[in-house]
This record gives C-alpha cells, structure tokens and sequence, in this order.
C-alpha cells in the first residue's frame, strides 16, 4: 500500500472507466461510502477498452490519472478489468505518492482467497482481460486449491453500453458465452467486467440460480472504505458531491446515469482526446 502525503479526507474519490461499466462500481463506492465526495470519468471515446491493446489503454490511462490528479483525488480507481489488467502497474509508478491506486481484480482475488479454497470456479471477462492470464496467475499464487476456467465474452460489454434493456440480445449472448464446457459444474462465476453486473440477474438465471455470481463492485467498495480508514482519510460531511465526466457524449451513458444515480449528477463533456 502506498504512503498517503498530502491528501485530505475531503479530497475526492477518482474512478474511470471506459463507459457504463464502471457505473456497477461508483454506485457500490456511493452505497458503502455516501460521504465521500465522487469524481467519475467515462472514456466514451473510446470505448470499450477490452478490444484495446494494453498499450493504447495504458496511454489512455495515465492521461486521465493525469487528469484525475489535477482535481486532487485521493484514490484513484480503475474500475474496468481490462485497464486493470494492463495498466495498474504503470498507474502505481506514474500516481507515486500522489495518491492510491486501487484496481478491481485484487480485492475480488482476496475475496476468493478468503471463501473459495478448493473450489471450481469460472470466470467471463473482455478478451483483453482473458487472454492477459491476470487471473489465472494471482489466483494460482494463493496456493489454496482453486481450479480458474477463464472464458472470453467479447461482444458482451459492448452489448450491454448499447442497449442493456434489450434482454433478447444479452440472452443470446449469454447462451453463446455460458454455454460452453468450461463453464459447465462450476461453484461459482466471476463477472470479470465492470459492465456484467448490470445483468447479472439474467446471469444467475442462466444457471438457475445454482451457482454464487460474484459481482465486483461491493467486494471494490468495502476494499476503498478498509483503504481510507487505514490511511485516515475518510470522509465525513455530509455535503457530498459527485461529478461525471465524459470523454464523448453518448445517449447511452446519460441514460445509464440516469439509471444508476437517481437523485441527479453533475454530468459534463470533457473533451481530453481533442
């Protein structure tokens, strides 16, 4: 865990992603966390990351650090796996002390580590955040047991930032998806993108309700609140702000923010790519 410097408990809380998909997790922050005072940046431009190179996603990901840093936040999340994947390591190094850094595939490894020893679990992510292994390789660090089927849904984020209320393309996606031998017998189901749990009713419907789907966000959520009580740093005004920012405006992620943020959000177009 990085030393805190100069942070302050009224600082904000940064958190991007692609699109929508990291809405499942500044909704959960918001819940666990209502205090806290929310920056969010949606890189509509170039959604969805899980088809970027790591390269392109880790030049996208340090300029919105950049940007992120500017408005003094003092954690920084990276609410999508696949940018998780390819660029934690890099943010930590570019972010240094400036603030902390949190990704959403450690917290959900620490929770597997601590519920599902010996146990066969699947996971579905972007084909970026697939085919990375990032996955495989901390889960078979734990040591305890855990047999990881990985399987890559690349259409499905995409899918779900179009039209998640259109239940007869994301249930035939899912049938392409879960319906492979990998995923058959298994304890439970990683929904390894931020994008997934915004359906995650029709996923546990798939498997008629037999399996545990493990959905990120809440396990993120609890990890940034053990985060800032460690390092001082929550909270506790209750004049929150919480301020969403684009990178391209796009019908889909007003509605979702709509959807997700009720009682009204300061959403604004900042152009960072022109």
């Amino acid at each position: 865990m990085q030393k805190q410097s100069h942070n302050h408990p009224t600082h904000p809380i940064g958190i991007y992603d692609s699109g929508i998909g990291g809405l499942t997790v500044a909704q959960a922050v918001s819940k666990i966390l209502p205090e806290e005072n929310i920056i969010y940046f949606g890189d509509t431009a170039h959604l969805p990351y899980g088809d970027k190179s790591a390269a392109a996603i880790q030049a996208y990901s340090v300029k919105i650090a950049h940007m992120l840093l500017e408005q003094n936040c003092k954690i920084i999340l990276i609410a999508c796996n696949s940018a998780s994947a390819a660029a934690f390591d890099l943010m930590q190094e570019y972010v240094a002390s400036r603030a902390t850094v949190i990704n959403v595939i450690d917290p959900v490894v620490d929770y597997l580590a601590k519920h599902y020893a010996n146990k066969t679990i699947g996971l579905i992510g972007t084909t970026q955040t697939v085919s990375s292994n990032v996955y495989q390789q901390k889960i078979a660090a734990l040591d305890n047991n855990i047999t990881l089927h990985a399987h890559a849904a690349p259409l499905l984020a995409s899918a779900i930032e179009q039209g998640f209320n259109n239940k007869k393309i994301i249930n035939d996606l899912l049938e392409e998806y879960l319906n492979v031998p990998e995923l058959k017998n298994i304890d439970a189901l990683v929904l390894g993108c931020t994008h997934y749990p915004v359906i995650s009713e029709d996923i546990a419907n798939f498997y008629h309700n037999k399996i545990d789907i493990i959905n990120g966000p809440d396990i993120v959520a609890e990890s940034i609140s053990q985060t800032l009580k460690t390092n001082n740093l929550l909270h506790t005004n209750n004049h929150s702000t919480k301020h969403f920012y684009i990178s391209d405006y796009t019908e889909s992620f007003v509605d979702a923010a709509k959807l997700f943020f009720s009682n009204g959000i300061k959403l604004e177009h900042f152009p960072l790519w022109e």
